[in-house]
C-alpha cells in the first residue's frame, strides 16, 4: 500500500494538473484575468509530462542517465511569470506598482543566481536550483499578501468566493508549504548523494501534496461565479 501510495504521488505532478483542467473544460468562459492561469497549466502539462517521462526512464535503467532538474527550473520562472501576469491583471489599485517591481527582481536574482553564484547552473544536470525555487516562493507569497491587503484595504470581503481569492488561496497554500522544502532542498540532496538518506524524497512528498491542493483550487477557480467587480476578483 504504501508503495502505491508512492507511485501516486510521484506522478502527482502531471495527473494533479487534470482535476483543474477538467473542470475548465465544462466551464470555459473565464474572464480575462484567468488567461495566464490557464496558460500555466497547459505549460505545466507540458514540463510535466517530460520531467516524470525521464524520471520513469530513468527508473528502467533503460540507458545512460538522464537528469530532469533543469526542467524544474524552467518550471519555477514559467510559473512565476504566470502567476506574476495573474497578479497584475488583478488590478490592485495602489499595490500595482509593488506588483510590477517584482518581476524586476526575479530578473535580477536569476542574473545573479546563475551568473555569479557558484555552482548555480540553470541548465544543471546534477542537481535542481533550490535557490530559485526558494525565491519564487518568497515572491508570489509578497504578492498573495498583497492581494489580501488590497482586498481589506479596499473593504472587499476576503472570504468573498471570487476566482481571484481561490487561484491567490492556492499560491499561498503551495508556497507556503514549500519555502521551506525549496530553502533545505540542496542539503538534503547532497545529503542523500553522501548517505543515500531518503530524507530528500520524504521532503518532495510535501512538495507533490502542496501541488495537487494547488490543483484543486484552480479547480475551484474556473468553477465559481466571481461574485465581485472585475478589478477586485
Amino acid at each position: 500500500m504504501n508503495k502505491l501510495l508512492q507511485y501516486i504521488l510521484d506522478y502527482a505532478e502531471v495527473w494533479a494538473l487534470f482535476i483543474p483542467m477538467g473542470v475548465l473544460l465544462f466551464n470555459r468562459q473565464q474572464p480575462k484575468f484567468m488567461k495566464p492561469v490557464i496558460i500555466y497549466l497547459w505549460l505545466a502539462l507540458l514540463l510535466d509530462v517530460c520531467i516524470d517521462t525521464i524520471m520513469t526512464y530513468n527508473d528502467m535503467n533503460l540507458g545512460p542517465l538522464i537528469s530532469n532538474n533543469y526542467l524544474y527550473n524552467l518550471h519555477s520562472m514559467m510559473r512565476f511569470i504566470c502567476f506574476s501576469y495573474f497578479f497584475l491583471l488583478l488590478d490592485l489599485s495602489f499595490y500595482q506598482k509593488i506588483l510590477r517591481v517584482l518581476p524586476f527582481i526575479s530578473v535580477l536574482f536569476v542574473v545573479i543566481n546563475f551568473g555569479f553564484v557558484k555552482g548555480e547552473n540553470l541548465f544543471d544536470f546534477g542537481k535542481l536550483s533550490g535557490n530559485l525555487l526558494t525565491a519564487e516562493a518568497y515572491l508570489l507569497l509578497i504578492g498573495c499578501i498583497i492581494y489580501y491587503l488590497a482586498r481589506l484595504k479596499e473593504e472587499v470581503p476576503v472570504m468573498s468566493g471570487g476566482k481571484g481569492f481561490w487561484v491567490i488561496t492556492g499560491i499561498s497554500f503551495y508556497v507556503v508549504i514549500n519555502f521551506f522544502v525549496f530553502l533545505f532542498y540542496d542539503a538534503a540532496f547532497q545529503l542523500y548523494k553522501q548517505t543515500k538518506d531518503q530524507l530528500v524524497n520524504y521532503m518532495w512528498n510535501f512538495h507533490n501534496i502542496a501541488y495537487i491542493i494547488l490543483c484543486i483550487f484552480l479547480a475551484k477557480a474556473f468553477y465559481v461565479q466571481n461574485s465581485v467587480r472585475y478589478r477586485h476578483a
